[in-house]
């Protein structure tokens, strides 16, 4: 019973969340999701898969805002997956844990791709973990290429989880060669690299990239405290509810950065005796593969990410990898575990306390929707928005009295100029974000300056 309360109490949770958010969940790259589905059915931009867009604009036909849109599609994940895990009874008491975890509370409480990416990323495990299970095993690999290919059509970087199923092939050819499961397995790898193929195939023809590579910026410069940065976001991928939040590269920030490397290293060297024992079920194989996926994928995306402007590799980055280890890690703990007092109190402490920091500083998203939504109908013809007011920082200074050191914090969902722009963008996606105030014809641009929020 608790663990059916604890389910209705997340999907209230990363419903209502959002409301309390100044902008309510949205950042930049939903901004651009929202302008791809406004601008169809015409393609404009192949920056970005098609996948979650077309999801935005199928919900946005029906309730008319985008915001509301997202937070349809985020309940419809949260309820499928957990209502999926009940009433098949794959792994609920584990499946309600994993999505207590930060991982599903940063893409659930947020207008972001990793949203749907996860949601199928999950089915993915339930038909591979059927195939190793020996269940149906070509309709369970037809069904996992479907997942496959839709976590591409949502994220790019779904080709380093099908990167990760291959090496899997490769290493394990010949040991698993004979195994009734391997030549469905080969089966999902070909029809998952056929529908990958034939996306980037559409995407080469229709736009002249296979996923937009022109039209990225150019990486910044590669010096060793953002590689150093980057290897500690990609340590913490083990920790299932604390998250590295780089603030910047002072001291204080790195030092706290360190600080959870070390409660990382002891996350791991615990996780790893649950790890150990899988060798003695009958899913061996199954979490291997997990494994593999979860290495492969947050390698891959750090030295992408080396070569391309994306984010650093933060939490977001490394959600379908710590999606991938915490959900192995709870299968294996109740198998092997007779009481689950402990995991779940620390489930539901993380919970509370997630929830509670989200909302450290809370807003009324709605109301400064309103208040920005009747002024923009007054700039008529706008077709970009520039923030013109990053200089104005919103910034706590913190001071530690024992040691007699101070530090800053910038507030990431605090700053007006993004602000603003994020709620213009969800108005009205057609007037676009642009990073640079690099248009000639000023007056198609909406300057956040230009706006008052209170």
């Amino acid at each position: 019973m608790k663990y059916k309360i604890l389910a209705v109490l997340i999907i209230i949770i990363y419903f209502f969340q959002p409301f309390f958010l100044p902008t309510g969940g949205i950042g930049a790259d939903s901004l651009s999701y929202f302008g791809i589905a406004s601008d169809l059915p015409n393609l404009k931009t192949n920056l970005f898969p098609l996948g979650y867009p077309v999801l935005l604009e199928i919900c946005h036909f029906f309730v008319k805002d985008y915001f509301w849109a997202s937070k349809i599609l985020n309940f419809v994940f949260i309820v499928g997956i957990l209502s999926f895990s009940y009433f098949k009874r794959f792994y609920f008491r584990e499946t309600v844990l994993l999505l207590a975890g930060k991982t599903a509370f940063f893409v659930f409480c947020g207008v972001i791709s990793e949203g749907p990416f996860i949601f199928f990323l999950y089915f993915l495990f339930y038909f591979l973990h059927q195939m190793f299970s020996g269940k149906k095993l070509y309709v369970n690999a037809v069904e996992a290429s479907l997942m496959m290919i839709c976590m591409f059509t949502v994220r790019y970087s779904g080709i380093y989880v099908y990167l990760s199923i291959l090496i899997f092939l490769f290493f394990t050819f010949l040991k698993l060669r004979k195994e009734k499961f391997f030549t469905p397995l080969l089966l999902f790898a070909f029809l998952s690299g056929l529908g990958i193929g034939g996306y980037l195939l559409f995407n080469y023809l229709y736009f002249g990239s296979f996923t937009g590579e022109d039209l990225r910026g150019a990486p910044g410069e590669l010096i060793p405290i953002y590689v150093l940065r980057d290897l500690l976001g990609v340590s913490n991928v083990i920790d299932p509810y604390i998250g590295i939040k780089p603030a910047s590269n002072s001291i204080v920030s790195i030092g706290f950065q360190f600080l959870i490397l070390g409660i990382d290293i002891l996350m791991f060297r615990y996780f790893l005796t649950y790890y150990k024992k899988a060798k003695e079920t009958s899913l061996y194989y199954f979490h291997i593969l997990i494994w593999i996926m979860a290495v492969t994928y947050a390698l891959s995306l750090m030295v992408s990410g080396w070569f391309q402007q994306i984010e650093e590799m933060n939490m977001r980055m490394m959600a379908a990898a710590n999606f991938c280890l915490f959900f192995s890690f709870l299968i294996l703990y109740f198998q092997k575990e007779t009481s689950d007092k402990v995991i779940w109190r620390v489930g539901c402490f993380f919970l509370v306390f997630l929830s509670l920091y989200n909302i450290k500083s809370p807003d009324n998203y709605l109301k400064n929707k309103n208040q920005i939504r009747s002024q923009v109908s007054k700039f008529k013809g706008k077709k970009y928005i520039y923030n013109d007011e990053k200089a104005m920082k919103n910034i706590t200074v913190y001071h530690i009295p024992v040691i007699n050191k101070s530090f800053s914090y910038q507030h990431t969902n605090k700053q007006k100029g993004e602000l603003k722009q994020s709620l213009v963008g969800s108005i009205d996606p057609q007037i676009k974000w642009v990073k640079y105030d690099t248009v000639k014809n000023k007056s198609q641009v909406l300057y956040t300056s230009q706006l008052i929020l209170n």
